[in-house]
C-alpha cells in the first residue's frame, strides 16, 4: 500500500491535504519523464487516465480539426441521453424517408439499408458504434428529433452543456459541411468521459464489437486498436482530406480507464500504429496506485449545525493515481470545499473537490459526494454543536 500522510489545518474553508509516495523501492534518481511514441505525422495528441482524472499527454490538444466520422460518438451521446430520458426506446422502429435513401443509399460508410425499411434504434446505433454507418447516423436523426437540423441542434446544446466549449457540429455523421463541423482533442476527451461515466451499459453494449452482418452483408470494425490492444473497447476512427487521419479510443485495464486522441495523421497506416502504440505507453509509463474504493470514505468535512459534525466523504468511482514509472514524485491531494458545510446534506450531493498535483503533470480534479444524509440539527444540536465550537 501506498504511504498516506494526513495534515488538517483551518483556512476560511477545512483543507484536508495528503501527499501519497509512489512507488517505494525506487532508485535515490528519478530518470527522465517517460515520452510517448505517437509520430510527427499525429501532430495533435491527447491522454487522459479517467480513473484519477489526470492528463498523462497533451500536445496542441486546442487546436480546431474537421474530425469527420468521428461525429458520430456525439451522436450516440444524444441517443444515449434520449434513451436514459425515456425520449427513445431500443425496438422504436424508424422510417427511411425516400429522400434520405436517395441521398445516402451507399454513401460512404453504410449499413446498407434498402428503401422503405424501418430499422430499430438499436439496429441504427449498433450500425453506427461498429461500422460508422452514415445512412444510419441520418435515419436516427430525423426519425428521434424530425430532421437532421433540429438534430444538429440537441447535438451543439449537449456539447455546450458538458464543457465541449470550442467544438460545433453541422451533421450527424461528420460528412463535409465546408467547415462547420469541428471539434478539438480536449473536447472529444470531454466528450468520451461523459459516455464512459453517464451511459457505462450502453456503452458497454453498443461499443467493442469487432463485426456484424446486417441485411445480408458482413462488415468488420475498423478501430485500430479494439481487439488489438488489451483492454480495448472503442470508440471512432475519422478522416478527410483536410484534416487527416484521427481517432478517439478508449482501454480499461485492472481497473484504470485510458481516452485518447490523435488526430491529423497523413495516412491511415500511420493513425492506426500511432493509436496502438499511445494506448500501450500509457499503461506501460506508468504507476497506477489505488487510493479508495468507489463509495469508501476518503476524509470528511466539518457541518454546521447539522444532525451530525461531520460527513464522510466518497467518489462515485474507484480513485486512483498515476505516476511516471521509476519517478520518485510525491503526489499530494487536497481535498477542498466552502466549510464548514450546512446542513441539511443530501446523501449524494456533491460538497467537495478532491485536487490531485504529481510534480511535472497538470493538477487533476475529482468530485466528492457527502456519503449520507445530514439533517438539520434541533435546538438542542445546535445549542451541543456552540458549545463543541467554543470548546472544540
Amino acid at each position: 500500500m501506498a504511504e498516506i500522510l494526513v495534515k488538517r489545518h483551518r483556512a476560511t474553508a477545512l483543507v484536508a491535504a495528503m501527499m501519497l509516495v509512489l512507488p517505494t523501492n525506487l532508485s535515490a534518481q528519478s530518470p527522465q519523464r517517460p515520452a510517448p511514441p505517437t509520430p510527427e505525422q499525429a501532430p495533435i495528441a491527447y491522454m487522459i487516465d479517467l480513473s484519477s482524472g489526470q492528463t498523462l499527454y497533451a500536445r496542441d490538444i486546442d487546436r480546431r480539426f474537421v474530425p469527420a466520422s468521428i461525429t458520430k460518438v456525439m451522436t450516440t451521446l444524444v441517443a444515449f441521453d434520449m434513451l436514459a430520458d425515456g425520449k427513445l426506446r431500443p425496438d422504436q422502429r424508424v422510417p427511411y424517408r425516400d429522400e434520405t435513401f436517395k441521398e445516402w443509399h451507399r454513401k460512404g460508410s453504410t449499413l446498407f439499408l434498402p428503401a422503405h425499411a424501418r430499422p430499430t434504434v438499436q439496429e441504427l446505433l449498433i450500425g453506427i458504434t461498429t461500422v460508422s454507418a452514415n445512412d444510419a447516423s441520418v435515419v436516427l436523426a430525423e426519425g428521434a428529433a424530425g430532421s437532421v437540423q433540429k438534430w444538429a441542434q440537441r447535438m451543439n446544446a449537449t456539447a455546450h452543456s458538458i464543457g465541449m466549449h470550442d467544438s460545433h457540429f453541422g451533421t450527424p455523421n461528420g460528412w463535409p459541411d465546408e467547415g462547420r463541423t469541428f471539434v478539438t482533442a480536449r473536447d472529444l476527451g470531454t466528450l468520451a468521459e461523459r459516455i464512459l461515466r453517464q451511459h457505462p451499459e450502453k456503452f458497454d453494449f453498443y461499443y467493442g464489437r469487432r463485426g456484424l452482418k446486417a441485411y445480408g452483408i458482413a462488415q468488420d470494425n475498423h478501430d485500430p486498436i479494439t481487439g488489438r490492444v488489451e483492454g480495448a473497447d472503442g470508440l471512432k476512427t475519422g478522416f478527410t482530406d483536410q484534416a487527416g487521419y484521427g481517432f478517439l479510443g478508449t482501454a480499461e485495464r485492472n481497473g484504470r480507464r485510458l481516452v485518447m486522441v490523435v488526430a491529423g495523421a497523413d495516412r491511415g497506416s500511420e493513425r492506426n500504429r500511432a493509436s496502438r502504440a499511445f494506448m500501450e505507453w500509457g499503461f506501460k509509463a506508468f504507476d497506477s496506485r489505488l487510493l479508495a474504493r468507489k463509495s469508501q470514505p476518503i476524509a470528511s468535512a466539518r457541518v454546521q449545525n447539522g444532525s451530525l459534525g461531520e460527513v464522510p466523504l466518497v467518489a462515485d468511482q474507484d480513485i486512483r493515481v498515476a505516476v511516471p514509472r521509476g519517478d520518485r514524485a510525491k503526489a499530494e491531494l487536497t481535498i477542498h470545499y466552502d466549510g464548514p458545510l450546512r446542513a441539511p446534506i443530501a446523501k449524494g450531493e456533491a460538497v467537495a473537490t478532491l485536487e490531485i498535483a504529481v510534480p511535472g503533470m497538470e493538477t487533476a480534479t475529482l468530485p466528492l459526494y457527502a456519503s449520507q444524509e445530514v439533517k438539520e440539527a434541533g435546538m438542542f444540536g445546535r445549542i451541543a454543536n456552540g458549545f463543541a465550537g467554543l470548546f472544540g
